[in-house]
């Protein structure tokens, strides 16, 4: 394939990158190609004079990062990019690193360099980085994957999409050094630099390693280096020729009160990965934002393996340039030079071919999703659906637990679903929920533990992991049902679950929930509900009467008085008082 003069292969990059008027956008500056070259060389250099071949990589900062990742790989070293920095994660890389690279505990000093020597080229076979999985359906994986791959995957990204226009895409079938092909987001005579790629997702994950950095950088337009976290940064930030990396997670949660006139007079194209975006969110986003979000499908281990826009293609899948797919007793198996090799690869997820003649696929869920209860096959992926079916519920998680032998679930609800946990409680939720599911569950696979949240916990990358999932059956505090809220007066009620982590140890065999759990629940709860800013002075009347026991329904109630800055609260339950007390807190702190 033949390639422009702005084009630059992942291997070469370094030796041309210097030239660049903007590399990337950090807080309203611009970053040239030298600061960026100056930076890389400084990690080449003090990586270069570092033992070790293998370095773990974590950075806020998209351009830290870039540098340091092509600083590394020209020192000769092996990169593994973690999905996150929490301390579990990095307990485990310690064992298979050599050392930190970027804002990680103890991580390597880098000093500037007085002078950048030259560049070599880059040996795309050994030239490689390990990726870790999001752990969104199990333990994290280490993907190893070579430059050759990931230099093969941005030339199908450009091939794809590298023209659009401003109603959608525009005829994806031309060559690179076609003389009518406009690069992405506008025409590449300045390097690319008209165009800003802004994103929701960390580059630490495969897809925002490729569409925040390496194809930004080959194609030579400008990233930014700070990630959006929220709506009203994505609604006020976007200027000029823009383009959004983000994921169903972030799209899906756009709230209609915000204006976005200003994103979409600058939105060129907005990108989706990380799961399927549903036809309503795919709908508001392109409402709000003013174009059809192009979905990307694919995984850590095979890279990108197809592309959709709701608004065009509905549920087909059309694969992206390279790929060849097949299905094999309804799963979906790709070849790909985004793979190691050119056999095979059988992914996880069910597909069936696109009908009306289209050249794609349509997914119909993970085959990997069925587990075995009581000698009866569960489709996991059918309690999910399910459940969404019910009106109650906007998204649902279903798995095995290590210690249960019946699945558990995690639901985010509807509107309606949450009028009904207001007005009915959580059993009675939970019972209606467990008979729509009879309607196609057997009984013994009736999920046995359930809980109801506001918004599934996400990760940087947009993805739901299943730790975050499961931290949530191991909760310090339990859930809470609000019944009367006044501007000084609330009362709730509380599910005391023997699932929560302050029984932990108290007592061994006979649990009860300790005295100063109670107390800093309620007076938690109390400081959220009342907007109580002050700092904690003191406890008074403080009075523990009965023991709390698991599954005790308990109901709480609290009296704020501003003036006095104290806050009065007793737990009670059909036994009677159990414990109260009053918080006072530092006079003149106020409210939020």
């Amino acid at each position: 394939m033949a390639e422009r003069a702005y084009w630059s292969p992942l291997p070469q990059l370094m030796r041309q990158v210097a030239a660049r008027t903007t590399v990337a956008w950090r807080d309203g500056a611009a970053l040239d190609g030298h600061a960026f070259a100056a930076r890389a060389a400084a990690f080449r250099a003090a990586l270069s004079a570092a033992p070790g071949a293998r370095w773990v990589l974590h950075c806020e900062d998209t351009f830290e990062f870039a540098a340091a990742l092509f600083g590394a790989w020209h020192a000769g070293k092996r990169v593994i990019v973690p999905g996150d920095a929490q301390p579990d994660t990095l307990g485990r890389l310690r064992a298979l690193g050599d050392g930190f690279l970027g804002d990680l505990p103890g991580a390597l000093v880098v000093p500037p360099v007085e002078a950048i020597d030259p560049w070599d080229e880059l040996d795309p076979a050994t030239t490689t980085l390990v990726v870790q999985t999001s752990g969104t359906s199990g333990e994290p994986l280490a993907i190893p994957k070579s430059l050759a791959q990931l230099d093969a995957e941005v030339h199908a990204l450009e091939r794809r999409f590298g023209t659009l226009s401003d109603t959608g895409l525009a005829p994806v079938n031309q060559d690179l050094d076609a003389p009518d092909d406009a690069a992405l987001y506008g025409e590449p005579a300045g390097a690319g630099e008209d165009v800003r790629v802004w994103a929701t997702v960390s580059h630490q994950h495969i897809y925002g390693l490729l569409f925040r950095v390496l194809w930004p950088l080959a194609a030579g337009r400008a990233f930014e280096a700070r990630r959006l976290e929220w709506p009203e940064q994505i609604a006020q930030s976007l200027t000029g020729a823009a383009v959004l990396v983000s994921s169903p997670a972030h799209l899906a949660r756009l709230p209609d009160t915000l204006d976005w006139s200003g994103a979409r007079a600058a939105l060129r194209a907005v990108f989706s990965s990380g799961g399927p975006l549903s036809a309503d969110a795919a709908g508001n986003a392109c409402a709000l934002l003013g174009t059809s979000p192009v979905e990307v499908y694919g995984s850590s281990e095979t890279g990108g393996v197809a592309w959709r826009q709701r608004a065009r293609h509905g549920d087909t899948w059309q694969p992206l340039p390279g790929v060849v797919f097949r299905i094999v007793d309804d799963a979906l198996e790709v070849q790909s030079p985004h793979l190691p090799d050119t056999s095979w690869f059988r992914t996880a997820d069910r597909a069936l071919p696109a009908g009306d003649g289209m050249d794609g696929f349509e997914l119909l869920g993970r085959s990997d999703r069925v587990v075995k209860i009581g000698e009866k096959r569960v489709s996991l992926t059918a309690i999910e659906q399910r459940l969404r079916a019910t009106g109650d519920v906007a998204q649902a998680r279903a798995w095995m637990l290590e210690a249960d032998d019946r699945p558990v679930v995690v639901a985010e609800l509807t509107a309606a679903g949450r009028r009904k946990l207001q007005t009915l409680g959580k059993h009675a939720l939970v019972d209606e929920l467990r008979a729509a599911l009879l309607q196609g569950i057997e009984r013994l696979a009736l999920p046995r533990r359930w809980r109801f949240v506001d918004a599934m916990p996400v990760n940087a990358q947009g993805k739901t992991p299943l730790g975050a999932l499961a931290a949530l059956f191991r909760p310090t505090r339990p859930a809470l049902t609000w019944d009367v809220v006044e501007a000084s007066h609330a009362t709730a009620r509380i599910d005391v679950g023997a699932e929560l982590a302050a029984f932990d140890g108290h007592f061994p065999g006979q649990p009860v929930l300790p005295g100063i759990a109670q107390v800093d629940w309620a007076i938690r709860w109390g400081r959220e509900r009342f907007g109580i800013v002050a700092p904690f002075s003191r406890i008074e009347q403080l009075k523990f009467q009965r023991p709390v026991a698991p599954g005790t329904p308990l109901e709480a109630e609290w009296h704020w008085q501003a003036a006095t800055a104290t806050l009065r609260f007793e737990l009670r339950s059909a036994l009677g008082v159990h414990s109260s007390g009053r918080a006072v807190f530092a006079q003149g702190g106020g409210m939020a």
